[in-house]
């Protein structure tokens, strides 16, 4: 399903809503953008998935749990790769005490009985999420932490803010918003979306359907 050209997001939300339905273990709607990093880690041409940027101003601890594991589903369906899931905060590992600290924790854990075969950690700040030295310094152990691929935000103030800080500013390439969590695959215009929009988000969506997961 594409669509959006001459409709409001939350327009394409409800309509999602009422005719595809969710996901198992999903009754959340939300976006992620692919973030193209031109170098980092030693490679070149990076892709990083950003969740949620668009849609969930405020989401609580379930809604925060169900967006990271929708994403973790389109980072192995639209990229072929392993979801390294990090739940980001201003604290890692308990390194901070406060009830933003404490949602993320209990997002992870829902997270994971959702989807137990899922890497997934938190909380954890962006450093100790990205760099394997910061990492070592301020995680004991951890199959995300320094190797993180896909990066969960705790609102979309976060979100938003850091994926154009990123696109802009650290030269990335931003792919999306792209939505998610759905049982199909559904993708979101902007009304001012040009012709080589349409056909990239729908190419992006072909994908999603093939890959099966969705």
């Amino acid at each position: 399903m594409v669509g959006g050209i001459a409709n409001a997001t939350a327009s394409m939300i409800q309509a999602a809503t009422l005719t595809i339905g969710f996901q198992p273990g999903i009754n959340t709607p939300s976006s992620f953008f692919v973030m193209i990093i031109p170098s980092f880690r030693g490679e070149e041409n990076v892709p990083i998935i950003f969740a949620d940027c668009a849609v969930n101003i405020q989401p609580d601890a379930r809604q925060l749990a169900e967006i990271g594991v929708a994403s973790a589903r389109n980072t192995r369906c639209l990229l072929g790769i392993e979801p390294r899931v990090a739940f980001l905060s201003f604290s890692t590992k308990g390194s901070a005490n406060h009830a933003d600290a404490d949602k993320v924790i209990e997002a992870v854990k829902i997270a994971r009985e959702i989807e137990p075969s899922c890497l997934m950690d938190g909380e954890l700040q962006g450093d100790a999420a990205l760099i394997p030295s910061v990492a070592a310094k301020k995680v004991k152990e951890s199959s995300v932490a320094g190797r993180a691929n896909v990066l969960i935000f705790p609102d979309l103030d976060a979100g938003n803010i850091a994926y154009k800080l990123v696109q802009w500013l650290g030269g990335a390439r931003a792919i999306g918003p792209i939505l998610q969590g759905f049982a199909k695959p559904v993708s979101d215009l902007s009304r001012g979306a040009s012709v080589d929009d349409v056909v990239g988000v729908t190419a992006i969506t072909s994908v999603q359907a093939i890959g099966g997961d969705r």
